[in-house]
């Protein structure tokens, strides 16, 4: 049974045993629990929860658009001839307001939902805002929950908008705030009520009309604040409620709001700002490298190792997930990606990869022998070639091959091998009528299931986001000296030795736990060609430190694109990277690269334009 419902049912006989009778139907709709007037609730612990519990219901209407938007504007992943017209808008960077994806409405749902929450935790349980008591309890917990929750909604809310109408706290419903937002000028919220401290009871202070000016924030005001909101609000260890203690299921942990996903959030956000040093702090609390932590959770070993990778997608599993969203179609609570992704059955296959996206898997390269001359770079040869595929993440994990049906494994390797070859005759037969499928939605569920998880955030991520800070940190040493850190970059990514010396168990790394060679960096970067590996050419980077950083921090976005690919993320990994060069062509560069040749300099023109990377729906 999902673990929502059962909470939800706990609540629901504390309602029946007081008398207060609603359908089941009304009951388990996310939103009934943020519409119920406020005096005839929360006079119980179970209430509070259940109310709770209705803000995860919302956030899960959130997932399809997340995706969409992070990835459909990237450059991995691309449109069909079946894409439905608000796909196409999406792809063409041509968004107009009614396009379903890029409608505000479900974040304004959220926020509404935690304003409230937040709000009756400050009148009714008023010592979650009294940091002096140390001791946390589940109100505490819960008001963390609220908390990190609407930060989330307004950071997601501000990347893809580029700005944000801020909503006043005490605007807690949907209508409200579309009142609001729809107002030419200031907006007065005529209803709205201060309860006294102690006001269990609904005791008045005062009930009178409020002005509230409108305001847009943008991305980086949004993180200054909720930042500060979270450091200064959310007391140590209050974020979670511990459900475990009551029903011993470790993943409700990693399904709510936690201190891991506490310290993640506030992590990613201060590396969109461009604050490596608060990011890595708040990282460093979620992979904890320190001897005294014997638990060594979300750090890159065995767990998930070689053909135990595609299992971070079959189920939720504290050892990788940090904070992830749970559907199962038995209890109505299904999400469309099976749909947007598959050929067969009642699916749409209305999305798949770009060819650039399957070449990141197929171009890597497992065992062979490349004699590299330092002295004289031309005389770089490879020896033996070895194998070419990412066969643990690529075919049959992340993607697919289909004609009709699956492609099998042996055509695959067939093609493979006919690219090595040269023998273009032989790969055009293989691939008649054979187009590209997402399949990372789909390995663990049957075409009609339509329930497979959302992670938010993942163990390899966060990794990888620490490997990008490590690459260009750098700090003053005590005689004085400027250090960097990019081996430490280079460490995290391949091998996981970086942890090795003070962890009691072996780490492998984000390539390392896949059985990919190790990435290196030298004064030459030699240039494969991605079939044949052949040696075609070379960079110098000799005494040139930014160069080399910049080749580690492609290194990085490539190994992101094959580890967390269609998760989300990839359309503002591309913005942060281009925002710390101050280089849009970066971005545009890629993403135009999907486009056909006739449309790709006009896409490329666009893009160079930062303000076209957000959907401009507040004008």
């Amino acid at each position: 049974m999902n673990k929502y419902i059962q909470s939800a049912i706990l609540f629901l006989s504390a309602l029946l045993l007081a008398g207060v009778l609603f359908s089941c139907e009304d009951f388990f709709n996310p939103e009934q629990g943020v519409t119920v007037t406020e005096d005839q609730l929360y006079t119980d612990w179970y209430e509070y929860r259940a109310v709770a519990l209705g803000m995860y219901g919302l956030q899960q209407q959130l997932v399809e658009q997340l995706m969409v938007l992070g990835e459909l504007r990237g450059d991995l992943l691309t449109v069909t001839d079946n894409a439905d017209e608000d796909l196409m808008e999406i792809y063409n960077f041509n968004v107009s307001k009614d396009n379903k994806y890029a409608s505000p409405q479900n974040f304004f749902k959220l926020i509404a939902a935690t304003n409230r929450l937040i709000s009756i935790l400050e009148e009714r349980q008023p010592r979650v805002t009294n940091l002096t008591l140390t001791e946390v309890n589940n109100y505490d917990k819960l008001y963390g929950e609220a908390l990190c929750m609407r930060a989330w909604a307004y950071f997601n809310a501000a990347r893809i908008y580029g700005k944000v109408p801020f909503i006043d706290q005490r605007l807690s419903t949907i209508e409200e705030i579309e009142q609001f937002i729809n107002s030419p000028g200031s907006y007065v919220d005529s209803v709205y009520i201060k309860y006294s401290i102690n006001g269990f009871n609904n005791d008045t202070i005062y009930n009178q009309p409020v002005k509230l000016e409108k305001n847009y924030w943008d991305l980086d005001r949004i993180i200054r604040h909720f930042t500060k909101e979270l450091e200064t609000k959310v007391k140590v260890g209050g974020v979670g409620v511990n459900h475990y203690i009551e029903n011993k299921d470790e993943s409700w942990e990693v399904s709510v709001w936690s201190s891991w996903s506490y310290n993640t959030l506030l992590g990613h956000m201060y590396l969109t700002l461009g604050d490596l040093s608060k990011s890595m702090a708040y990282f460093e609390k979620v992979v904890d490298r320190s001897p005294k932590n014997t638990n060594n959770r979300y750090q890159l070993d065995d767990a998930f190792a070689g053909g135990q990778w595609a299992n971070i997608f079959n189920n939720i599993d504290n050892r990788e997930h940090i904070y992830t969203l749970w559907f199962n179609k038995a209890n109505q609570q299904t999400n469309d990606f099976q749909r947007l992704f598959e050929p067969w059955g009642v699916n749409d296959y209305m999305l798949k990869p770009t060819q650039e996206c399957v070449h990141k898997w197929e171009t890597q390269w497992i065992g062979g022998y490349v004699r590299y001359d330092y002295e004289i770079p031309d005389s770089t040869r490879t020896m033996t070639t070895g194998f070419p595929g990412d066969n643990y993440r690529g075919f049959g994990t992340s993607y697919l091959y289909a004609r009709g049906d699956q492609a099998s494994a042996s055509e695959y390797i067939q093609m493979l091998q006919a690219k090595m070859d040269r023998d273009t005759r032989t790969v055009e037969q293989l691939m008649e009528g054979v187009d590209t499928v997402v399949y990372k939605y789909s390995m663990w569920n049957t075409r009609y299931d339509h329930d497979p998880i959302y992670i938010i955030y993942r163990a390899a991520g966060v990794n990888l986001y620490m490997a990008e800070i490590y690459n260009h940190w750098s700090y003053l040493t005590s005689s004085g000296t400027v250090t960097s850190t990019p081996l430490n970059a280079l460490k995290l990514l391949n091998d996981g030795s970086f942890y090795n010396s003070s962890n009691s168990r072996e780490q492998l790394g984000v390539r390392g736990r896949v059985g990919l060679p190790a990435v290196e960096i030298s004064d030459y970067r030699f240039i494969f060609d991605p079939f044949t590996r052949k040696v075609i050419g070379w960079k110098d980077l000799r005494n040139n430190l930014q160069a080399k950083q910049f080749q580690i921090e492609d290194d990085i976005l490539e190994e992101r694109a094959r580890e967390l690919a269609f998760e989300g993320e990839r359309f503002y990994d591309l913005m942060r990277i281009s925002k710390r060069r101050n280089d849009p062509s970066y971005l545009a560069s890629r993403v135009s690269a999907k486009y056909p040749t006739s449309r790709r300099q006009a896409i490329y023109n666009y893009l160079l334009n930062e303000n076209n990377w957000y959907i401009d729906y507040f004008q």
